[in-house]
């Protein structure tokens, strides 16, 4: 059995495509989670792609990450938490707890854009952070997470 990697969207994610295609693009969820199935077949590994505009959930699914990465059964996890990166104390909790390897993720330059958006919660329990290679990030970073 191969290893999974778990990508989680966080809140107005399911929105790609349609908001601020100027800021974001003009690619749909579905056609991201089709980027991340192909990283994931070049590496061997299974694909698990989530999107929840609920911080509890999200938190849920880090737990079973880390559960699962625990068992050897899970590669890591590429999140883009969107706007929780930069309020949620709580992810950046559930990361560190489930001890869950994570990839941060952010498909516009969060540093080029409104300074609210330079901080981040969850980065100092990340493994690390792609910022501002839109959403072909998410194919490098499952790249990232197949060579840890």
């Amino acid at each position: 059995m191969s290893k999974r990697v778990l990508v989680l969207n966080g809140p107005n994610l399911n929105l790609l495509g349609q908001r601020e295609p100027g800021v974001y693009g003009a690619q749909t969820l579905a056609d991201v989670e089709g980027l991340c199935q192909a990283a994931c077949e070049r590496h061997g590994l299974a694909l698990d792609f989530r999107q929840s505009n609920h911080e509890g959930v999200l938190i849920d699914w880090l737990h079973e990450a880390g559960a699962a990465q625990a068992r050897g059964e899970l590669a890591g996890v590429v999140f883009n938490a969107g706007g929780y990166t930069h309020t949620s104390v709580a992810l950046h909790d559930a990361i560190k707890g489930a001890q869950v390897r994570v990839i941060e993720l952010h498909i516009s330059n969060v540093h080029a854009r409104e300074p609210f958006r330079h901080h981040s919660y969850l980065s100092p329990a990340a493994a690390g952070v792609m910022a501002g290679f839109g959403v072909n990030g998410y194919p490098l970073a499952i790249t990232a997470l197949a060579g840890m």
